[in-house]
């Protein structure tokens, strides 16, 4: 290769542009004595990082990563089932637990601090507290879960009112004097009226609005909110208005609410701050009643011996994203019960212990009853070929369950009954179509305001007891002088942003399954059940008289017309 003088001079120009600078370095060293004594490794790095200590933020930090993240059916547990009754000590607890081993402990304990009965396998509170949540979502949703409105709100916290004032329509109004006299018209509105709430006081009134009329009341603690005609000039006054004692554009000079001058003006302004206190306390947690409890509940023998039989249907139902109601009928055979006649009465009496389990074996529930069967002596042989029902509605979170049961003649001890079945409750996912079991039932009818969510097979407001069989495969069976009922709750229906109600239809058929034809079928809007609601309740009797003897099934067909989503339930049946 060739180099020519002005190559070789910028070759040895670079090499200088790199050298220079290097012995520069090598004479400073060589004159700074400080920088002689240091290693070379100290000069070329700082500080080990590893070895240098963690400020505080920093562990904080760290331990916060290590934590496992609240999420899944631990989250929605705390986010929506006990949201309203959970302390704020409580709450700051449950986030800060690392597992969710201890999230299964805090839980269980929460419930055991709030059982009224101890002794009892039973903890009522919390079955109240998922018949509430049940309840609001059946009545009050409107654009969202009932749970998630204010009347749902107050109705899970405090139950259900004493008395109710309710205008659903709104209209016409006569003003009481302390809000001023006068007739208006008002939006849809109620007031609930409690004569008793612990902690809060005594003669209660909680006034809801719904001022969209979408079936959305929301809680105010200014009764003007419900006038329409507040903000229109010359109309709905007042009595002092009325008589020129006042004029309707002082009511908007500040203050909570804006009732207008009247013969009490002065006593509602003083009130005032008494409104907003009863607020803050109507939506506090309530207070823990019960402290001093044992730490896990009584754990139960199954019975042994000769065989009692009986049949068992369990069904599920949706109270919230992460909790469903499984409803355990137990259907036992007068003629295999053991009856004593004294005083003209013959009476059967069996004790039911019920127990249901976790894959590690934790228990989850459990329940004991009695069930006592009485029949005039004269009656007894007519009412042997009869059945008798038990029925426990018990909440659980989705997952793989054991369900054992046991049953026990009282009248003679050595003939009991054993049952045990895996049990795997479903999830229902907010964003995806849902729907309960399809129960078919001996009747299905509304129960009175007094029985709302109490006493045996009702759920929420409607009495609905299964027939059950021998297993699930096996149809159940109908005369055709009965009446076909059948019972199913949709979930999670698309809203419609605009006009806040849902858009489905509702198809129910009845299929002949020997020539899979359909000899019965009828559509109906979702409207028809519900409109504000994303849950709708699907409940039809049918006569079955003009069907032949044969097999049959029930479909009810579900097609969201928002989420573009479809479901389908089917129960087969039996005309004989």
């Amino acid at each position: 290769m060739n180099f020519n003088g002005r190559s070789i001079l910028f070759v040895a120009l670079g090499c200088g542009l790199i050298v220079v600078p290097t012995l520069g370095v090598q004479a400073q060293q060589a004159t700074d004595p400080s920088l002689q004594a240091r290693p070379a490794s100290d000069q070329d790095q700082g500080p080990d990082p590893l070895k240098r200590e963690r400020s505080d933020e920093e562990k904080f930090k760290a331990q916060k990563e290590v934590r496992q993240e609240l999420k899944g059916a631990y989250k929605t547990w705390l986010d929506q089932d006990v949201a309203y009754i959970i302390t704020d000590e409580e709450r700051k607890a449950f986030k800060n637990l690392g597992n969710d081993e201890e999230r299964e402990a805090f839980i269980e304990q929460f419930w055991l601090r709030r059982n009224p009965n101890p002794d009892s396998s039973d903890n009522e509170f919390r079955e109240e507290h998922y018949r509430r949540i049940q309840y609001a979502n059946d009545h009050f949703a409107a654009g969202k879960p009932g749970w998630k409105t204010d009347r749902g709100h107050i109705y899970i916290a405090f139950g259900p009112p004493d008395s109710t004032e309710s205008h659903p329509s709104g209209g016409s109004y006569q003003r009481p004097i302390d809000e001023g006299g006068g007739e208006t018209s008002t939006f849809p509105f109620e007031v609930w009226h409690y004569r008793y709430l612990e902690g809060i006081g005594d003669n209660i009134d909680i006034e809801f609005v719904d001022t969209c009329q979408c079936g959305d009341y929301h809680f105010t603690i200014d009764r003007s909110e419900k006038d329409a005609l507040a903000k229109v000039p010359g109309a709905g006054l007042t009595q002092w208005e009325e008589m020129g004692m006042a004029k309707k554009a002082d009511r908007f000079k500040g203050g909570f609410e804006n009732l207008g001058a009247g013969p009490m003006a002065s006593q509602n302004q003083s009130k005032e701050f008494d409104r907003i206190e009863l607020a803050a306390k109507l939506f506090a947690p309530p207070p823990i009643k019960f402290h001093d409890l044992e730490s896990a509940m009584s754990e139960h023998k199954l019975l042994s011996g000769p065989v009692f039989p009986f049949d068992v249907r369990t069904d599920f139902v949706k109270v919230t994203s992460s909790t469903v109601l499984v409803p355990v009928t137990v259907q036992i055979r007068n003629r295999d019960i053991t009856f004593v006649t004294k005083d003209g009465v013959a009476k059967g009496v069996v004790n039911i212990l019920g127990k249901v389990t976790t894959l590690t074996h934790k228990t989850v529930q459990t329940f004991e009853d009695t069930v006592e069967v009485e029949q005039p002596a004269e009656l007894l042989q007519k009412s042997l070929d009869r059945k008798s029902i038990y029925w426990k509605a018990v909440p659980l979170l989705p997952g793989l369950y054991r369900l054992d049961i046991a049953i026990k003649d009282v009248n003679n001890p050595d003939h009991i009954g054993v049952y045990g079945r895996s049990l795997e409750v479903p999830s229902y996912h907010d964003e995806k179509l849902g729907t309960s079991s399809l129960i078919l039932a001996d009747q299905i009818y509304p129960v009175s305001s007094h029985d709302i969510g109490q006493g045996s097979c009702v759920i929420g407001n409607i009495h609905v007891c299964p027939r059950v069989t021998q297993n699930p495969a096996t149809p159940v069976s109908y005369k055709r002088d009965q009446d076909l009922n059948f019972w199913m709750q949709v979930y999670n229906l698309g809203i419609n942003d605009q006009t806040k109600s849902n858009e489905a239809k509702v198809t129910y058929q009845i299929i002949d399954t020997k020539t899979n034809t359909v000899v019965f079928e009828k559509e109906q809007d979702s409207k028809d059940f519900g409109e504000h609601s994303d849950q709708l309740t699907v409940e039809k009797t049918l006569p079955m008289a003009g069907l032949q003897p044969g097999r049959y099934k029930v479909t009810i067909k579900i097609n969201d017309e928002i989420s573009k989503q479809e479901i389908a339930q089917s129960a087969p049946f039996v005309v004989e």
